[in-house]
Order: structure tokens, then sequence, then C-alpha cells
């Protein structure tokens, strides 16, 4: 579980409260990067160009905004728009012994990362993982002959030369209290949303930004692949199960289909075992499509999970279509 501290700044964070000892930090770690910014946009640090066109999709903030669920969509798009999309990622907590990696809907969550995993599930383009993001591309490019590349995450990973820079926000926590690291949640300044081509709003939008909502109207079993609504289980107390970055917009939408439940958040990318499911009683089990990507070796009948995707509004379809239309050459 978390450390009972890094719960504290987080909680201090997205309350908008000030932690005035950690201010100076925050000032230093901003200065660096800048610098860092600076290096690269005076070419001391190298940024990797790429033959095909890259699409970074990011975030400003540490924890989950709903970038996965975009990319997915952005995939699909991209798909019957005639492209061949690639998709790279860090591949966050994997333990592969030499990288990248070309992931599958079969591959160990343990090897690769979780998000990954989860996104071979729901498109069937070619995805590679690698803390080298130049090299997860340069192997879909070469391998695979993606014309295009997706980046799930990365907006500070500079190295990688991109066309298109979508920065996701969300829109129940916001960006905190404005601070930068450890002062606040953000791991660059405010000022950097105004670089990016757009802004896209997880939930409620802002007047200048685009918006999207999370969609997830049925649950799958994990042991039997059966499929119900959920609202056939309103009334029924289940465990709630989340691992991810903000595990209370989980437990707050399954509340707007009258499930409840005991909550148990775990860490973002927990590795999850059959103990952290000892539970006192027979009740059954609800989690998210991401922590139910690492559970399917020891699923119970009464495991269930939320699948869940992104609806971008008019708006962000348009610019992205614009952004696409003029800085790609695909027809």
């Amino acid at each position: 579980m978390k450390t009972r501290f890094v719960q504290w700044l987080e909680t201090r964070w997205y309350e908008e409260s000030v932690i005035f000892w950690l201010i100076p930090l925050g000032f230093i770690y901003q200065r660096i990067i800048k610098v860092r910014q600076l290096l690269y946009q005076h070419k001391f640090l190298k940024t990797e160009a790429l033959p095909v066109p890259v699409i970074v999709v990011g975030n400003i903030t540490v924890g989950g905004t709903g970038k996965t669920p975009l990319i997915i969509w952005m995939a699909q798009y991209l798909q019957q728009r005639g492209f061949n999309p690639g998709i790279i990622s860090r591949g966050y907590g994997g333990q592969a012994k030499t990288w990248p990696q070309v992931v599958t809907a079969n591959s160990d969550c343990e090897m690769v990362g979780d998000e990954p995993v989860v996104i071979a599930r729901q498109v069937s383009c070619p995805i590679a993982v690698g803390p080298s993001r130049v090299e997860d591309a340069q192997l879909l490019i070469t391998d695979f002959k993606c014309d295009i590349i997706l980046s799930d995450d990365g907006l500070q990973h500079y190295r990688l030369g991109r066309v298109i820079e979508i920065a996701v926000i969300d829109g129940e926590r916001g960006l905190g209290n404005g601070a930068c690291l450890p002062a606040g949640p953000l791991r660059e300044p405010r000022c950097r949303l105004d670089q990016v081509d757009a802004v896209i709003v997880n939930g409620s939008a802002s007047h200048d930004s685009h918006n999207m909502q999370m969609v997830g109207d049925d649950a799958i079993n994990l042991l039997t692949g059966e499929k119900k609504a959920l609202k056939e289980f309103s009334g029924i107390h289940f465990h709630l199960v989340a691992g991810i970055g903000h595990p209370q917009r989980f437990f707050n939408t399954l509340a707007e289909y009258g499930i409840e439940g005991e909550q148990h958040a775990f860490p973002d990318h927990h590795s999850f075992q059959l103990e952290d499911f000892n539970f006192p009683d027979q009740r059954p089990v609800l989690m998210t499509e991401k922590d139910a990507v690492k559970c399917n070796a020891f699923a119970q009948q009464s495991f269930w999970y939320m699948p869940i995707v992104a609806k971008p509004n008019e708006s962000f379809i348009s610019i992205f279509e614009t952004l696409i239309s003029k800085k790609t050459h695909n027809s």
C-alpha cells in the first residue's frame, strides 16, 4: 500500500492546500525542468526525429488522468482513417530483461506492465514498450511498417520528436494546488499546457478545453467471460477494488449505478496476488480492467471487472481531425 506520507501528500495536493515547507523544493524542481527544456530547445540535448508522425498523449500531473482509454480511441480512429498506427509506452513496472518488448493480449503484465496489456486487448495495432520510446517507435516502424506512432504518456520525454501533443487533465482533481513536485502534483509548470496542441478534460470541461467521458455500462466475469449490465448489480454489496491513479473516480462511477460496497484502494500499478483478496466474507469482487489483467492466474467465479471506453466530444474530435490533416501526410 502507499505509505501514509504519500497518501497525506496527495490529499493535501488535491485539496489545493499549500505545503509551505516543500515550496523551496518545488521551486528547485521547476528550475531543473526549465533548464532541461532549454537544453533540448537549443540542441544541447538531442531530439530524435522519426520518419513517421508521432502523437504524444500525456499529462503534467502525477497519477492517472485517462490517457490510456484516449490512446485506444485514437488508435481505432486512425485505423478507420486508413493509417497503420503503432502504440508505444514506458511499460511501467515491467520486469523484462531486454527492451523494447512487443506486447500482445497474452503478454505477462509482470514483464511489460499492465496498461499496455489493457491496450492490446482492445486494439489490433502493434504495441511496443521500453524505457526508450525512440527505440520502441523504431521497432514498430521497421518491423510492422507503422506509418504513425501514438505515445501513451511521454509529454516530458523530449528525446522523442513529435508533431502533435495532447494533454489530458482529470476533470475532478484538476491541477491540484498548482505547485510542482514535491510541493504539488505537477510534473511541469501549468504554463506547459500553453505549448501543447490540445488539452482534453476527463470529465467536466472548462471553457478553454475539450472534453471526454469514460463510459462503462457492463461488467465481465474474469473466469467465465460472462457479461452483465452494471444496472443488474444495483443493490448488491461488493468488494470494490482499484489499483489505479485515482481510485475514487472508479468508486464514484459505480455509485452512480447504485453499486456499493467496501472500497479497497491499492497503489497505481499494484501487482495483485491472491492474498490481496482474502476478505472476511464471500461478497463478489468488482475491479477495473487494469487490475483484472493481473488477476487472470487466480480468477474466481466471484471476480468481475468493468471495462471502460473514452468518448470524446465533437469539439475534440474536430480539433483532432484538423491536427491530423495539417500535421501528417496521409491522404
